[in-house]
């Protein structure tokens, strides 16, 4: 039996220690429709812990805001979890990532099971499902982290007695797609394609550092060193929603941080791209006395004639006019993959590659990009075969 507490604060209800070392406590929130009383059970780790989200439900009950956690929805707790307990720490296009997935790939299939009637089973099909359909590892991987985090604050606020998701097994990523990289006669094609284009040493730009579109459209001439020969990454663009019914649109274009500290970073550029960002800058200038009082000024390094950010559709709208010119099948992000794979060809360390695409961890750089290991490693066999020749050689002359 459980050992009682000897005494409790004013309407704790009954607060008591398990044999496990929890600490468990209940309410009585009303009687069902046979007139017994309904009870509701809290845990935690520490006796105040429980005293706690006792007084929370009590509050609750008191100014008649109290939800029966018998009667919550996985739909509803996604949706309070997203916007009371998320809302404020992520970033606004991570936010609007997490509202896609939750209302495109959770709620439609197990959105309607009571939070206390589900079982690991409902997310292990719902997994299994994705998978069987061709959904991306990747986002599959980001269902079960949404799911995990909002069981976990369910766990912690009493409504749920534990985190089934710990209970499932994230199926096998199938055959990663091959990422597209430009052979080196394609990456002449692509940039003889971009002769008498305004916006070419964007992509001139995009292709000798690797940046992604956002942090591309993002980047401010206050980033760009002409005389070291570098850009600092600082920030991306992106469009967002808005989430407000007081603005005119439903959406903006938003300068964001990073998602976490090894996207920013310093990248050095050829003197070659060096020189096309000096000549840019100069046609710039050119637009911006052109415009008059008509220009805004935000010192971007590839904005409008008009210096307002570039729409990243419209950008992308541009890329394929110019990849249609050159003959040639690939999306933006394959200059990124160029860029990296031109690095590796180079025998460049895998770490410092991992440095300047600002992957978190070099484990991504190596996934991505293991179709660069191979002759790597067979150009790193061959630098040792030299010194075994020689050994062998010198060998051979003393017998």
């Amino acid at each position: 039996m459980p050992t009682k507490t000897k005494k409790r604060g004013n309407n704790e209800g009954s607060i008591y220690k398990r044999k496990d070392g929890l600490w468990c406590g209940q309410i009585t929130i009303g009687r069902d429709e046979n007139g017994r009383q309904k009870r509701q059970y809290f845990y935690g780790k520490t006796r105040q812990e429980v005293a706690e989200k006792i007084a929370k439900a009590l509050n609750d009950i008191a100014t008649g805001v109290y939800v029966d956690p018998a009667k919550i929805t996985l739909k509803y707790w996604l949706n309070t979890w997203l916007w009371e307990y998320k809302k404020q720490t992520l970033r606004p296009s991570t936010f609007q990532d997490y509202e896609g997935i939750i209302n495109n790939h959770i709620i439609p299939s197990i959105g309607n099971y009571k939070l206390k009637d589900l079982r690991p089973e409902h997310l292990q099909a719902l997994y299994n499902s994705k998978c069987e359909s061709g959904l991306s590892y990747s986002t599959i991987k980001h269902i079960h982290v949404i799911l995990h985090s909002a069981l976990d604050q369910a766990l912690k606020n009493g409504l749920v007695i534990r985190n089934v998701s710990e209970a499932t097994t994230l199926p096998k990523a199938k055959n990663k797609k091959e990422i597209r990289v430009m052979s080196l006669e394609e990456q002449k094609r692509f940039i003889a394609a971009l002769e008498g284009e305004r916006l070419r040493p964007a992509f001139l730009l995009a292709l000798a550092s690797g940046v992604r579109l956002g942090e591309l459209l993002a980047l401010k001439w206050d980033c760009v060193n002409l005389k070291e020969g570098t850009i600092t990454v600082k920030r991306s663009l992106k469009r967002i929603k808005t989430y407000d019914k007081h603005l005119p649109t439903k959406t903006m274009l938003a300068f964001q941080e990073p998602k976490t500290a090894s996207g920013i970073r310093t990248i050095p550029i050829p003197p070659a791209i060096v020189e096309e960002l000096k000549e840019h800058r100069k046609r710039q200038l050119e637009e911006k006395l052109k415009a008059g009082n008509l220009y805004e000024d935000n010192n971007l390094v590839f904005a409008t004639e008009l210096g307002t950010p570039i729409e990243p559709r419209n950008f992308l709208r541009t890329f394929y006019r110019i990849i249609k010119r050159a003959n040639l099948d690939i999306n933006f992000h394959a200059l990124r993959h160029t860029y990296a794979t031109r690095l590796l060809e180079a025998n460049e360390h895998p770490k410092v590659v991992q440095e300047l695409l600002g992957h978190k961890d070099i484990s991504t750089t190596l996934n991505i990009y293991s179709h660069v290991m191979p002759e790597i490693k067979k150009a790193a066999a061959m630098k040792l075969n030299n010194l075994f020749e020689d050994i062998i050689k010198t060998k051979g002359n003393h017998s």
